[in-house]
């Protein structure tokens, strides 16, 4: 009899369980026969070195040539760093890779894509679209862990590409591929030979019904980046945000456009958001909101109705729907007005999601405006912090956010008013400080 494992989290037991102690899962553990673990594949033997004796240098990373996904990393691939993409099925991770992989074949060298999903033929009709003809590309489509090894010690690749890490197994492991313990074990054998080799490995992932990378909680721990390609199918918007960075900031996001011909960088992500941006229509804000280092322009569009029923309907695309609710109580009580009896619809254009509370004088005014049926002035960003109180609080890094919005043609801003001390003087762009919800109404002329 084998053990009992979770497969959300990882929890072993020595019998089944209906309710997993760790995650609180229901009916998540299954059963794995198994040999005796052969544990964590050993590194050469070393020493403890002193820390001012280690060099290290910027000369280990990689430039992929790509400057979104080089940008997410945190400035390029660093060799012997094992990386995870995860996304939703089709939203373009294999291309990103065979994309990744054949710019890695001209500066690095050999490159091998093994392929446990698709026959060698199947992957050469999407290098042939994607226009790759590296001579130091290798395609291997295989999912025993043991001849991916053997191949890997016969052409000693300068980079390794795993298509999925669900598909690869052990042989000696008494399991089904995409299993606990074969996630595990594959996963370590990976990390020991980018450690040990010093080559970079990527690694994809398929998603769970949630959203979270499938297989155990470990498997994010044990790699050195976790990279997670989002956006919509229908749509050829998507953007590569990282959650785990040992190189690099965890905010920072890759904007993509998804073409016939594979993956193509957005360099101005502030005009591809605004470019079908209405003009004279009330509901219709723009803000600027920060994405890692970078800030990026997205307009926000509210639509606000009179209810048919006696409860009020309330959605969000793109935005925090608990947050939009404190707004709306915020406008309410502070403000004066009576939305219980209205439906609201709250959408961040293009796509992208904006979770950080800077944008929350964006969506009040947003609200407002629709509500009131008054246009807001469409040369006029706003951004600002919005508390319980009506207060509008300061935000972070507003040098570089006015700098996005000057650049994009806009004449003016609405900000907090303690965000206005220390800014460069430039005349000919408009500064309105304001401190509080109503305050802000009032001098754009919706109240």
């Amino acid at each position: 009899m084998g053990k009992h494992y979770c497969k959300v989290c990882g929890y072993e037991s020595l019998r089944w369980l209906g309710k997993c102690p760790t995650c609180g899962e229901w009916n998540s553990l299954i059963e794995e026969v198994e040999l005796p673990s052969f544990g964590f594949p050993s590194l050469p033997s070393s020493h403890p070195v002193p820390l001012q004796e280690i060099s290290s240098s910027e000369k280990d990373r990689v430039l992929t040539k790509i400057g979104e996904f080089d940008r997410v990393l945190g400035g390029g691939v660093v060799l012997g760093s094992i990386i995870l993409i995860g996304g939703d099925p089709g939203i373009g991770k294999s291309t990103l890779l065979l994309q990744v992989g054949d710019a890695l074949s001209k500066s690095l060298g050999k490159v091998l894509y093994v392929s446990g999903e698709e026959s060698a033929p199947q992957v050469k009709l999407r290098a042939d679209r994607l226009g790759i003809e590296s001579p130091c590309f290798y395609i291997l489509p295989e999912t025993n862990m043991q001849y991916i090894i053997s191949t890997i010690e016969e052409i000693e690749p300068h980079a390794l590409i795993i298509d999925s890490i669900q598909t690869i197994y052990m042989p000696k492991i008494l399991s089904s591929p995409g299993s606990v313990s074969q996630v595990r074990e594959c996963t370590a054998k990976l990390v020991s030979l980018a450690k040990g080799k010093g080559i970079p490995i990527f690694i994809i992932g398929h998603v769970t019904k949630e959203g979270a990378i499938a297989g155990p909680k470990i498997l994010e721990h044990m790699v050195d980046t976790v990279l997670y390609l989002e956006g919509e199918k229908y749509t050829s918007f998507r953007l590569l945000r990282a959650v785990k960075n040992r190189f690099g900031e965890t905010r920072e996001i890759g904007i993509f456009e998804m073409r016939d011909f594979g993956l193509e960088e957005v360099l101005n992500p502030s005009s591809f958001f605004l470019r079908e941006c209405p003009t004279n229509v009330s509901g219709s804000v723009v803000t600027a909101s920060l994405q890692g280092t970078r800030p990026v322009l997205v307009e926000i569009q509210v639509l606000v109705t009179e209810t048919r029923f006696g409860i009020p309907k309330r959605e969000t695309v793109g935005v925090d729907y608990n947050r939009v609710n404190l707004l709306i109580a915020v406008l309410e009580k502070r403000v004066g007005l009576h939305l219980s009896s209205c439906d609201l619809f709250v959408n961040v254009a293009g796509g992208v999601r904006v979770l950080e509370p800077d944008i929350d004088l964006a969506i009040t005014v947003a609200i407002s405006s629709n509500f009131k049926d008054k246009i807001v002035d469409g040369d006029l960003a706003i951004l600002g912090e919005v508390g319980l109180l009506g207060e509008v609080r300061s935000v972070s890094y507003i040098d570089k956010r006015i700098r996005e919005i000057e650049k994009l043609g806009f004449r003016g801003c609405v900000i907090p008013k303690n965000n206005l001390e220390g800014l460069n003087s430039n005349k000919s762009f408009k500064k309105i400080g304001v401190s509080t919800v109503k305050e802000a109404l009032e001098s754009l002329s919706i109240l």
